[in-house]
């Protein structure tokens, strides 16, 4: 019985022995729209994909999410199936012609840029049976960064609960940047990569070599005087031997930690190289820099600020005070505006070295930073604390601006309290967060943006009359934008005498009969521009017998400039 027993034992392990599913490949491919994004997956044995899932980690997250059920796939023995994206059929079809008739399944966890994580587990128990990429890192600049690139497992190696960079060759970043069918190449990604498929559970893995420290970009303090690179190897069959090139100076059987001698200001390309008496066979590279000194400059305003050199090595000390006109709560990066009395600029503090509460109207003194631009937008990156408020209780007066002088104007108001002034919304309906609208005064157009979420202006209605608006000057690549802050920030425009308010009355309004007609309280000549609501004009003339012939405008919503005695004012008119 016990021999039964045994025999019943074996058997069964024998059955459940290397049936489990591995990552073999993954594409970040260089199409439109960065595509086709790929995962080749090998089922060893006979796999029943319903017992499994995949999830992904993307950028620095450290959560898994996403997860996408296997199911569709079926069980499969000895082969290769494959996931991609919806938006990866025609680079698929392109590029990857022997997937025509493969086991594919569409997901959007695929959705991944070279930098992200992806991982197979048992739905079941989410516990992990394969994965790509380390854990809560964000890939760039790392070895295994596959950014319009690819990696591919190493024969005989795998699955890897825990990810193992030694299991994987890399193609390095950009391999297929430019290339492919889809951008007029001769040859398809799959080519390119050596094709798909190509994995063996059985074959001898291949020897390589990897540079573990430091990682890529990485950026050393100024005074470092030597970096200690440290490289592993993995598969050797015995005879090879490490080359190291740093700057194009090569160092034969190298061995690790590899000391090199380096100065302030200075890049250093590494290149670890594992040859065999056939070449070389594995290659990881790097890149590492060390700053240059760091030198403080004091500054006594913002205007002297703003023409500072941007980097690290550049210090500032804002020796002058400055007032916060606003503190955005809607993210962490600890921002605020502030501006003196001929400038203004944004605090960007996402490592929050800046510890002392502060209040919208405080005052602030010797900040000090660094320079940087984000979008077109100049930042000011605290590296010391500021003590206490200088003052506190201070007022701003915004600039009133017309959209003609912000449009045309608005690096001089960037990140300063401002008021543009007598412009109406193209846009109807409630603002919503984070989006773009049109302000226009009739002849010229500028742009609002709602780019702090947690305030009383969204959700609020869109303003249907001529109003000021006032917020921030903001930028985006080049593109001025006023961002608002709160339902108070705008307001319907009041005129600044009493003839833009009482001097001119257009009925009817709304009109249906192709005319309207304009009264004054004088019998001067009136000159009237029409303007659409894209600022567009329509009609451009003078009349005398105080009626404006409409008809050939179609239905909408017009600004009417009316002038008189060279005074002027603006209007809404809605045609039916």
């Amino acid at each position: 019985m016990k021999k039964i027993y045994f025999l019943l034992l074996c058997l069964m392990s024998i059955a459940t022995y290397g049936q489990s599913p591995i990552i073999t490949a993954i594409v970040d491919g260089d199409c439109s729209g960065g595509n086709p994004k790929l995962l080749e997956i090998y089922a060893e044995g006979t796999v029943d994909f319903s017992l499994y899932s995949i999830e992904n980690q993307t950028n620095a997250n450290t959560d898994w999410g996403n997860q996408q059920a296997l199911t569709d796939l079926g069980t499969v023995t000895d082969g290769f199936v494959y996931i991609t994206t919806s938006g990866s059929s025609d680079a698929i079809a392109s590029d990857f012609p022997s997937l025509a008739t493969a086991n594919v399944l569409e997901s959007n966890t695929m959705n991944l840029n070279g930098d992200d994580r992806v991982r197979i587990i048992l739905t079941s128990d989410s516990s992990v049976i394969d994965q790509y990429g380390v854990e809560g890192t964000d890939g760039s600049g790392t070895d295994w960064e596959y950014k319009d690139s690819y990696a591919k497992r190493a024969n005989g190696t795998g699955p890897d609960s825990v990810f193992t960079p030694t299991n994987w060759v890399f193609g390095g970043v950009s391999a297929l940047d430019g290339l492919g069918v889809c951008q007029n190449g001769t040859e398809t990604f799959e080519s390119l990569i050596g094709g798909v498929g190509t994995y063996s559970s059985t074959g001898t893995p291949s020897p390589s070599v990897s540079i573990t420290t430091p990682t890529n970009n990485t950026e050393f303090d100024s005074g470092t005087i030597s970096v200690n690179v440290e490289f592993t190897t993995a598969n050797l069959v015995g005879g090879e031997s490490v080359t190291i090139t740093v700057n194009g100076t090569e160092s034969t059987n190298a061995t690790s930690p590899f000391s090199i001698t380096t100065v302030d200001g200075e890049t250093y390309a590494v290149t670890a190289d594992l040859i065999d008496a056939t070449g070389t066979i594995s290659t990881s590279s790097i890149t590492f820099s060390v700053a240059n000194p760091t030198t403080t400059a004091q500054v006594a305003t913002i205007t002297e600020l703003r023409n500072g050199n941007m980097g690290d090595e550049y210090v500032y000390e804002l020796t002058g005070e400055a007032i916060i006109s606003y503190l955005v709560t809607s993210s962490t990066r600890n921002q605020k505006y502030i501006q003196d009395a001929g400038a203004g600029i944004l605090i960007d503090d996402p490592a929050g070295i800046i510890t002392t509460t502060f209040a919208i109207g405080d005052g602030m003194t010797g900040v000090t930073g660094t320079l940087s631009e984000y979008l077109g937008v100049l930042q000011f990156t605290p590296t010391e604390d500021v003590a206490a408020a200088s003052s506190t209780g201070n007022t701003i007066t915004p600039i009133s601006v017309s959209a003609s002088e912000f449009a045309s104007n608005g690096e001089a108001y960037e990140s300063r309290l401002i008021t543009v002034t007598d412009v109406m919304f193209s846009e109807t309906g409630n603002f919503e967060s984070f989006t773009n609208y049109t302000l226009t005064d009739g002849a010229d157009a500028t742009t609002a943006r709602t780019s702090f979420s947690d305030e009383d202006l969204i959700g609020s209605a869109i303003p249907t009359s001529i109003s000021n608006v006032t917020g921030l000057g903001g930028e985006y690549n080049g593109e001025y934008q006023i961002l608002p802050r709160y339902i108070s920030d705008i307001a319907e425009a009041l005129s600044v005498n009493d003839f833009n308010t009482n001097t001119f009355s257009v009925y009817p309004n709304p009109t249906t009969t192709g005319s309207v007609t304009i009264t004054s309280v004088n019998t001067e000549v009136i000159s009237v521009q029409v303007f659409d609501i894209l600022g567009k004009q329509v009609k451009n003339e003078v009349i005398t017998n105080n009626t404006l012939n409409v008809a050939n405008l179609k239905s909408g919503v017009y600004i009417v400039k009316i002038t008189q005695n060279n005074a002027s004012t603006t209007k809404k008119l809605v045609i039916k």
